[in-house]
């Protein structure tokens, strides 16, 4: 499973639970604009690296020691509902299987604790379905009781929060590298928050502002889920598949600033590899990668910035000391 702290929810594919267990996980009902309330509902989740279909389910999630029982998941790449048309054609490719996804699910862990809380006043498109029949799902409002629901949230205890600890890596990578993922913030003795952390709080849609060569990104994120830091960068030479490829390894830095109206701000050291060659070697653990978009207000820190660190990130209200969630540290 993808541990992600840019998105929020449970999701698994459903070849990795096999029909047996997939079939036999409760449906979720009660859409707000079904005129039955008892269609099942279906979401069409959607990523950096694509889109992910299939229906909203309830299940018993263990992770560690911790359990959320009767939790909102969903069930990706399942085919009894047919995918709708306008999820289908938001300009991203299917990320149901394996292969693509590059994993059997996602356990999202971000700030949020429902993955989408303007779905339930909004009929939004390409978001939540309810489905009167498998050819036929049409966009509705859902409440935030049935929406997939960040797994932390529904734990008995240390559940305002996490943290993600790595190791520093070597130069040039190593084949793998082992952390520890930490349930709550200054709940126990190992999770304390450092009264000397970076706190970036975030705004009401779980960003905050990195500023970069003097230029903003308004939508800045921790996202443990993606494998490369990715921004905009037009100096720095990319290849077609906009991997950064530059001659030498640079070493950049950028300020990353509260995105709630406070004036906390960190400055935080990064380099640039040639993603490329980095990419098509022999290790999988890298510090230095780095991709282009063409999203002008994105910068996404991904999996490199988390290497010899401990990144904390604040559930939505969760009271941590003097500090109130959303945030994130290091």
């Amino acid at each position: 499973m993808l541990v992600d702290t840019g998105s929020a929810g449970v999701r698994v594919l459903a070849s990795a639970l096999g029909p047996a267990l997939a079939g036999h996980l409760p449906a979720q009902t009660g859409a707000t604009d079904d005129p039955t309330s008892g269609a099942p509902i279906a979401q069409c989740a959607q990523f950096a690296s694509g889109y992910a279909w299939g229906p909203i389910r309830r299940a018993d999630v263990t992770i560690g020691a911790k359990a959320a029982g009767n939790l909102p998941i969903q069930v990706i790449g399942d085919s009894a509902y047919a995918t709708p048309a306008d999820c289908a054609s938001v300009g991203l490719g299917n990320i149901g299987t394996v292969t693509e996804l590059g994993a059997n699910g996602v356990v999202g862990i971000g700030s949020a604790v429902r993955d989408f809380p303007l779905a339930a006043q909004y009929a939004l498109s390409a978001t939540y379905y309810y489905c009167p029949s498998t050819g036929s799902c049409k966009s509705t409002r859902v409440p935030l009781d049935t929406q997939v629901m960040n797994p932390v949230a529904s734990f008995t205890s240390d559940n305002n929060g996490t943290i993600i600890r790595l190791p520093a890596l070597p130069a040039g990578g190593q084949a793998s590298a082992t952390g520890e993922l930490v349930f709550g913030i200054g709940t126990q003795q190992n999770n304390r928050l450092p009264s000397n952390a970076n706190v970036i709080a975030l705004d009401s849609n779980g960003f905050f502002t990195t500023t970069y060569k003097g230029a903003s990104f308004v939508r800045g994120v921790m996202d443990s889920g993606s494998n490369t830091n990715t921004f905009q960068d037009r100096a720095i030479p990319f290849d077609s598949w906009g991997r950064y490829t530059p001659p030498t390894t640079l070493s950049l830095s950028a300020i990353l600033k509260s995105g709630s109206g406070t004036t906390a701000s960190a400055t935080v050291p990064f380099q640039v590899a040639n993603t490329a060659n980095l990419m098509n070697g022999p290790y999988a653990a890298h510090d230095d990668l780095a991709v282009y978009t063409s999203l002008s207000s994105y910068f996404i820190w991904g999996l490199p910035f988390f290497f010899g660190r401990d990144v904390y990130t604040a559930l939505n209200g969760a009271r941590i000391g003097a500090q109130t969630g959303p945030f994130v540290a290091f």
